[in-house]
């Protein structure tokens, strides 16, 4: 019995932990790859036809390490999805998506550095409530003005302040011109830092700020929102100990938060949008994890129509490990937006109901 118990207790902890699988695919004259993954099968439910349907995704991608000398390591990261809900006849590129990507070193306490697809500093804070069941990480959106997986940055980190204060990071990132044709995906030079401390009881603190030029397109006549800049900022706490899981940040964002309307046909950017979720989970010893949820984001001073929800929703949901590597779960997105909200956004409820295995 007591067997068991221990096994459930290091199952609870690797849930817990939000840790991720991975297969140590090669280890050999200090070089490391490790392959990890998961496949999950899908499937929302809801009144309003555009909100349900099949949702299943692969998602794989593999982790490598080579041991340069003593003090130098070099890494490198590689994240892809593949959508498993459409035909065989479906259009690859929509199929198929790059979501990380790039390459550094490690030197020792000073620090690492890497380039490619990552993900922005300002995500540092929004990644506490990105472990709902589904529907999390909503406003870490990618491409988003470094608030959530973003192209083309340059990042340092440092853990542990050079190796004199445990707990204490920080990191700094630069951002390229990306400017694609899709207004809401662009973005000018920019950059971001973030300052964050883990204490040894299980509570963490973390900020992140970005500021990013906008580009030509997205100052052009009739788009939301208008500025030489786009800025985002976000501050976070979470309590990670003893089965017990509780997460939330607040931020706000300036000409960066892309929005639409579906009732003109207008899109563009809030002048300002201000972010909060929160989330408290239970690690039950038998497997269960109950999971609550409050996520909403308030956009400010639109063009004609002033102030709305952009989102508002309330998510109980339960998932249930069978062991490290199998899942299923069910969570059920309680929509509050109002029904004659000024961007006629859907207000209809969801719910998400999945299976995934993962390594």
């Amino acid at each position: 019995m007591m067997k068991f118990l221990y096994k459930i207790s290091i199952l609870g902890a690797f849930v817990f932990s939000g840790g991720s699988h991975a297969a140590d695919i090669y280890n050999k004259d200090a070089n490391k790859l490790d392959l990890y993954g998961k496949i999950q099968g899908e499937n929302y439910l809801s009144n309003n036809d555009s909100l349900k349907g099949d949702q299943s995704y692969i998602r794989f991608g593999f982790k490598g390490q080579t041991q340069i000398n003593e003090l130098i390591t070099g890494y490198g990261q590689w994240e892809n999805q593949i959508q498993m809900n459409n035909s065989e006849g479906a259009d690859a590129q929509n199929n198929n998506k790059t979501r990380l990507g790039f390459a550094g070193i490690k030197v020792g306490h000073y620090g690492s550095f890497d380039y490619g697809r990552n993900f922005g500093l300002v995500y540092d804070a929004i990644s506490y409530t990105d472990v709902l069941p589904e529907f999390g990480g909503v406003n870490g959106s990618a491409d988003g003005f470094l608030r959530g997986r973003s192209t083309g940055v340059a990042t340092y980190r440092n853990r542990d302040f050079f190796g004199l204060v445990d707990g204490l990071s920080f990191g700094l990132q630069y951002q390229g011109k990306n400017d694609r044709s899709t207004i809401s995906r662009a973005n000018g030079d920019g950059w971001a830092s973030s300052l964050g401390y883990t204490t040894n009881f299980g509570i963490s603190f973390v900020g992140g700020y970005a500021s990013l030029a906008r580009t030509e397109s997205q100052n052009a006549d009739g788009v939301y929102g208008h500025g030489n800049r786009g800025e985002s900022w976000a501050v976070g706490i979470k309590y990670d100990n003893n089965d017990w899981y509780f997460g939330t940040y607040y931020g706000k964002a300036r000409n960066s938060y892309a929005i639409s309307n579906s009732l003109t046909g207008d899109s563009g950017f809030a002048n300002e949008a201000q972010l909060f979720e929160a989330t408290l989970q239970y690690q039950f010893l038998n497997g269960l994890r109950p999971s609550i949820a409050w996520v909403q984001t308030k956009a400010k001073d639109i063009e004609g129509v002033g102030d709305e929800y952009v989102l508002k929703f309330f998510e109980p949901g339960i998932s249930y490990y069978f062991n490290k590597n199998m899942r299923t779960f069910a969570a059920w997105k309680m929509n509050l937006l109002d029904d004659d909200n000024k961007l006629g956004l859907p207000n209809d409820d969801q719910l998400a109901l999945g299976i995934v295995y993962q390594f």
